[in-house]
């Protein structure tokens, strides 16, 4: 597998060994005291340690007190952590959580008040007009391409409700993509995380809103990832699926610039009110929510039939293929069998009704029509 350099607009370095690239690239930038933002589990393994001494002689410091999802306490520990180091540039490396956190925390070291005061379409919110750190970011999952995302989703952590902070300064300045980041991860997160990626894809390209740039990138992801999820989960070291899951990520975030639909208010109740990992939400919810949005878009759901290679190109075949691919990749079928409880259903019905981004679901969701997709989803 080769290495690629592509500028979208953020500069990435894609394939096997990019990661190697990082000191170098910060040197040729005249940085020298970078902060490096990860979760706890990756700053434990080897192979992340093994990539830290890489970066020598830059004089490091790693604030790893990310974990589960990311929360405004976290970001307010790694503000002062930049501080103390009196660092100047960051590094994020990790899955969603851990770049979210990593963006958030170069926001707050140049601006005044409260994380969520610079809440997007917060009535009065602050704007986001001051310098900001320089950025690069690795991932280590193939879900949400936050790499390359202008957003920082970030929880409350009284009422664990999930804020977005939006500005294009919050692009990272360089990604280094290095699907051999990836090859460690277990079946399960795999499957998660890629599902994330595929609800990316597909909601981007069912959104209401002509943004045809958008729905081409989103459809190859969606290609993608047929192609190579269930690959990557049962054959942990193809460095090709790998790259492929990889890719199919980061179209996935830059495509749902457009909008995201029913499926990710699900996925941000079940996150909120279950503690559900926001992959695994949205691959729990996808093919029952989808179904509410087949009499608004037939012909979308025909061509992303025929996208996944569906010889069948109407949209029930589509969902089949969808409840097909979480067998495959040992999803749980229903919400019951991943543990949420039916008890949970009112809350989880009260924080997806009040959740933005159904606004962009090419048809309206009431209140009804998510208490009837949830009970569906449990299996009732």
């Amino acid at each position: 597998m080769s290495t690629y350099r592509f500028s979208f607009p953020t500069t990435v370095h894609f394939g096997p060994g990019t990661r190697n690239m990082v000191r170098e690239h910060l040197q040729s930038q005249k940085f020298s005291k970078p902060l490096i933002v990860t979760d706890r589990g990756l700053a434990a393994i080897p192979f992340f340690q093994n990539w830290v001494k890489t970066l020598e002689p830059l004089n490091i410091k790693i604030f790893s007190e990310i974990w589960g999802n990311p929360t405004k306490s976290q970001v307010s520990s790694g503000v002062e952590s930049f501080k103390a180091h009196q660092a100047d540039c960051i590094i994020g490396i990790g899955g969603g959580a851990a770049l979210d956190v990593a963006k958030a925390i170069a926001l707050m070291t140049t601006h005044p008040g409260d994380l969520f005061d610079y809440e997007d379409e917060k009535p009065g919110a602050r704007p986001i007009d001051g310098p900001i750190p320089y950025f690069i970011a690795l991932p280590t999952t193939s879900g949400t391409g936050s790499e390359v995302g202008r957003s920082a989703v970030i929880a409350d952590d009284k009422t664990h409700i999930k804020k977005i902070i939006f500005s294009p300064k919050l692009l990272a300045k360089a990604v280094f993509a290095d699907p051999e980041f990836t090859l460690g991860l277990p079946g399960p997160i795999t499957a998660a995380v890629g599902m994330d990626a595929l609800t990316h894809n597909v909601e981007a390209y069912l959104a209401k809103g002509y943004h045809p740039i958008c729905d081409g990138i989103a459809l190859e992801g969606v290609r993608l990832a047929a192609k190579y999820l269930v690959k990557a989960v049962n054959t942990p070291s193809d460095l090709e699926a790998r790259g492929g899951m990889m890719m199919s990520s980061m179209m996935g975030a830059i495509a749902f610039q457009k909008g995201l639909g029913l499926v990710h208010s699900c996925a941000h109740a079940l996150s909120t009110v279950a503690d559900t990992h926001h992959g695994l939400a949205n691959a729990l919810m996808i093919d029952y929510a989808l179904k509410f949005n087949v009499n608004a878009v037939p012909e979308r759901f025909k061509i992303l039939a025929q996208t996944v290679g569906l010889a069948d190109a109407t949209p029930q075949a589509f969902l089949r293929w969808l409840t097909e691919l979480k067998a495959q990749t040992k999803i749980q079928p229903t919400l019951t069998a991943a543990g949420v409880k039916s008890s949970q259903i009112d809350e989880l019905v009260r924080v997806a009704t009040e959740d933005s981004c159904h606004l962009n679901n090419p048809t309206p969701v009431t209140s009804a029509d998510f208490k009837k997709i949830f009970t569906e989803a449990f299996g009732s």
